[in-house]
């Protein structure tokens, strides 16, 4: 029997997957870590897999077949290790893993994936700069799903953790997980006593516990299924786009000469 959702890999069988031939390979990245007082440790993965399922979903109704993997629960998280529960994993781990699974991918013929990441202190740009210099025949390419679209459009005080945005996703994709806002923080946080470093020039890690109060950042106060509905849409029509346009190019060719 054919699975109703043949892009996503964790729950289909040999019998199925060995009689399609897929297009892109599109890889969930996401972290385990407190989301203030009302939402769940594994907030990344959740919205991660719903954008992700979403976005394949759409791209299949357009002829591109996309494989969705399982996501990775842990991203890089140095910066709370205080926190109870909150797993890091360093960038050094992260590129390992990220050649374990792209020598895998390229043995079985699958030559474009993508690295869809749902947290802010993974940063795929670096690794793959280094991965992509070692697997020439496999197009490499990473996406940060908070940065697809504008924010403002939607929400009325985006902020970037457990805030307005992330929230309403969640009331959206998994409302039995989302706990009482009236009962969660207001996401407030501490700037840096350093100038350079509040005005966005210089950067240094966060010590989380001291720049925030309650984990958050960003106020969940207006938050509303309505609107993570909009912004999930939003997603999945902006990245399904990009997997058709990615699985139709000719990665040998993909600049446009000016002159």
């Amino acid at each position: 029997m054919k699975n109703e959702r043949p892009y996503i890999i964790a729950e289909n069988n040999w019998k199925n997957i060995s009689s399609e031939s897929f297009d892109l390979a599109v890889l969930p990245w996401g972290a385990t870590e407190a989301h203030n007082y009302h939402l769940p440790y594994a907030t990344d993965n959740i919205q991660l897999e719903a954008i992700a399922t979403e976005s394949a979903r759409n791209a299949w109704t357009n002829g591109v077949k996309v494989a969705v993997l399982p996501c990775v629960p842990f991203g890089v998280n140095t910066g709370q290790l205080d926190i109870p529960f909150c797993i890091n994993i360093n960038p050094s781990t992260q590129t390992s893993i990220l050649n374990d699974i792209i020598h895998s991918l390229e043995i079985q013929g699958i030559k474009k994936i993508v690295i869809l990441n749902g947290h802010g202190g993974n940063n795929f740009r670096q690794q793959l700069r280094e991965l992509q210099a070692r697997y020439n025949s496999v197009f490499l390419s990473t996406v940060d799903w908070f940065k697809v679209v504008d924010p403002n459009s939607i929400f009325e005080e985006p902020g970037d953790h457990a805030d307005e945005v992330e929230t309403s996703l969640m009331m959206h994709i998994a409302p039995d997980l989302v706990g009482d806002l009236e009962l969660a923080g207001d996401g407030s946080t501490n700037p840096s006593k350093i100038s350079a470093i509040r005005e966005g020039w210089a950067w240094a890690q966060r010590d989380w516990l001291k720049a925030t109060n309650d984990t958050g950042s960003g106020n969940p106060s207006k938050s509303s299924a309505e609107k993570g509905k909009r912004l999930l849409d939003e997603l999945s029509q902006k990245l399904a786009s990009f997997y058709v346009e990615l699985a139709q190019a000719d990665v040998t060719d993909l600049y446009q000469k000016t002159q």
